[in-house]
Order: structure tokens, then sequence, then C-alpha cells
């Protein structure tokens, strides 16, 4: 596959994983932390055999449907030159599907929370085989309501000798008192990821008067600068909307978001990957652990919600220590959440200009330029100064 070294997660997490300890591991998206859970896993099943067919031994839950079929694509390469058996269960595929697979003799099941829940219920799927639970990207899951659904699941599977939880982060809806209740006495490994492997993100601003100008901001970017963007938005319906006006315009994209049918999901994402369209608009469901090599640009078109979003946003470029470029077009009401991302990076974001599309606003106005006055603005102390001691002058 082509590695010949391991990243900083893998050194610390292969290690305890092979000893059959809990783990709860955290490391920067884009690290390695698929193999570093997968590659031990592997190794006990081939180090203990199964003697019967059965069902799943090791069972991995991620958020998304995206990122199950990306992990069970990796288990497969993984195991390719071996009896091992991979298989995916997600949301939005046919269930005659889902039968026909966990009818076979499975090794390891990758799946979604909610459709696997799905098949548990219907007594489809027996839990009672688990050796392994691992949770990928447990805050994604716990941020898109998955806790209550996914600690049912490992209630199910408490016969299982082994939970593993990673993620990029620790912070959020409770994620730490969520590894409680799944992990028993867990070894804590986290990564500082070497230089190699941290993203090379470059990142700036544009200030935009309106939503015309962020769409002519949005325009310039990807006719001028793009080789490969995706382009974040905070709606279904502004996805639409936003691929109708840039093909209008002679910009062709494909589009992801929460309720495509699977088929239709996976067919973008392909076209996207192999570069037969350079653009992809997405929400947020595609902002968790979608692996695309070659991104060149993250383009926020509306900022996210939260500041941890927006990092797992521009995560999808400069993968695995490439470079990328990451830009937000921020509008007025931007500027809260903006100082919070700057908060949470740690960074200041600089803005910058297109000649012929600047900025007019005086919220968006840069240093140096001459900034147009807004009216109803407050007036400044010295001029308030000012008019208090004429006031006080006798007449």
């Amino acid at each position: 596959m082509g590695f010949t070294e391991p990243t900083s997660i893998q050194k610390v997490a292969i290690p305890a994983a092979l000893d059959g300890k809990d783990l709860l591991a955290t490391a920067p998206t884009g690290t390695g932390k698929t193999a570093a859970y997968l590659l031990p896993v592997c190794q006990m099943l081939l180090d203990v055999p199964r003697r019967e067919p059965g069902s799943a031994r090791v069972l991995v839950l991620t958020p998304t449907r995206e990122l199950a079929i990306q992990v069970a694509e990796q288990c497969e390469r993984i195991c390719r030159y071996t009896k091992l058996s991979c298989g995916v269960i997600t949301g939005g595929i046919n269930y005659g599907t889902d039968h026909d697979l966990l009818e076979k003799n499975l090794d390891i099941l990758v799946a979604t929370p909610g459709r696997l829940f799905e098949h548990i219920e219907g007594e489809r799927f027996d839990c009672r085989e688990i050796e392994c639970l691992i949770l990928d990207e447990a805050d994604r899951m716990l941020d898109m309501g998955f806790g209550g659904v996914v600690n049912q699941i490992s209630g199910e599977a408490r016969w299982r000798r082994q939970s593993m939880l990673f993620s990029a982060t620790l912070e959020g809806n409770g994620v730490a008192s969520f590894a409680r209740n799944i992990l028993n006495e867990p070894v804590e490994v986290s990564s500082d990821p070497s230089r190699k492997e941290r993203p090379k993100i470059l990142q700036w601003i544009h200030y935009a008067d309106s939503y015309d100008h962020k769409l002519s901001l949005l325009s310039h970017i990807l006719k001028n600068d793009a080789q490969s963007a995706i382009v974040f938005v905070k709606t279904r319906e502004r996805v639409m909307q936003l691929q109708a006006q840039l093909q209008s315009q002679g910009i062709i994209s494909v589009y992801l978001q929460g309720d495509m049918a699977q088929d239709k999901r996976i067919l973008a994402l392909d076209k996207f990957k192999q570069g037969q369209v350079k653009i992809l608009l997405a929400t947020d469901v595609a902002a968790r652990g979608i692996d695309i090599p070659n991104v060149s640009h993250v383009i926020n078109f509306d900022l996210p919600r939260t500041a941890d979003v927006y990092v797992h946003r521009i995560g999808r470029t400069g993968r695995s220590g490439q470079k990328g470029i990451a830009i937000s077009i921020v509008e007025a009401h931007d500027m809260a959440i903006l100082a919070k991302i700057e908060r949470y990076i740690d960074e200041k974001l600089k803005p910058r200009v297109i000649d012929g599309l600047r900025p007019q606003h005086k919220i968006a106005a840069l240093p140096g330029k001459k900034k147009v006055k807004i009216k109803g603005k407050a007036k400044s102390k010295k001029a308030k100064a000012k008019k208090k001691s004429a006031s006080k002058k006798p007449k």
C-alpha cells in the first residue's frame, strides 16, 4: 500500500491495541487513524482464527456513510492477501443488500449506527460474537445525535474483550463521559504529528458586502485559482441554489448532502475523486473523515456554526503533509463566529482582496483603504468629548 513507516498516532496506538487494551485515542485528521485501529484488529483475527462460521468479530461504527465506505475500502486493501472478510452497512442502501451481507461469514463489519441498530432490533444481526468494538470519529457521532444508539449497540455487544474510541478531538458534547460508558480502564494516547504529517494549509479570508458579492468572489476563485475544490455551505437548499448559479456561469460541480440516495452520493464522490468534476459542493456531512487526495482548495462559502467544524472542514485539504489552501468568505453577520474560529485555532485570519471585487462596506474595509461612512454609526470618543466640553461653556 506504499506505507514504509508508522505515523505518530500509529506508533502509540498499535502497541496498546495489540496488547488487548481498551483505547482512547486522539489525533488530528489525516494522520492515519484508520490504519491505527485496522492493523491491530486484523492481526488479532489472524492470530486467533475463528473455529466456526458466524457473525462479525469486529464492529467499526462511523458517523457518516462516506466514512464507512472509505474505512471498508481500506479494510479490504489491508486484508487483500489474507482470508479475512470485510463488509459495510449504511443507510440509503436497499435492505435486501444488507440481508445478503449479514448472511455471509464476516470477520469485520463497518456500519453507521442507525442502520445497524435497525438490524439488531430486527434480530438480523447478532452482537454476541463481537470481540472488538471501534468507534471512529466519536465526537462527530455525538454531534449528530447518535450517542444513545451507540450506547445501546455497546450494551448489545457487552461480551466483547476490547473497545477503542478514535477521534480528532475530545472536545464537544460530552465525549469524555461517553468514553467512560464505552471503555474499560482505557489507555489514553494522543499524537503530536511530525512535521512531515502536519497539514500545510494556507488560510485567509475575503470580506463580502452581500450574497451577490460572495458569489462573484467564489466564481473568480473557482475559475482562476482552484484545481480541485470543496465548497462548504450551510444548508441543503443552499447547495442546490449555488449549484444552479454556478452552472449558469459555466462552472460545473457535483454536490453532497444529507438526504441524497446512497448511489447518488457514491457517484458524486467518484466523479470528484477521479477528476471528472473539479468542484464538490457540500454541507457538513462531508466535513469529517472523508479522505480525498489532492484537494487544492477548501472554500467556506458559508462559515460553520462552530469553530471546531471549521478545523474539520479545512482538514479536507493539506492531507498527509501536503499543501493546501483554505479560504473563507465573510459577511458582516459572520464576524462573531470568525472571532471564535480565530481564538480556537490561535491564529488571525488575514484578509485579501481581488481587484475589481474589493469590498465597499466599512466592516469589510481593509487597512489602507478609505472607509465608507455608515449612517447611524456611533461618533468617536474624541468627537463626543469635544461636544461635551462645548456644552459646559457659559452662554
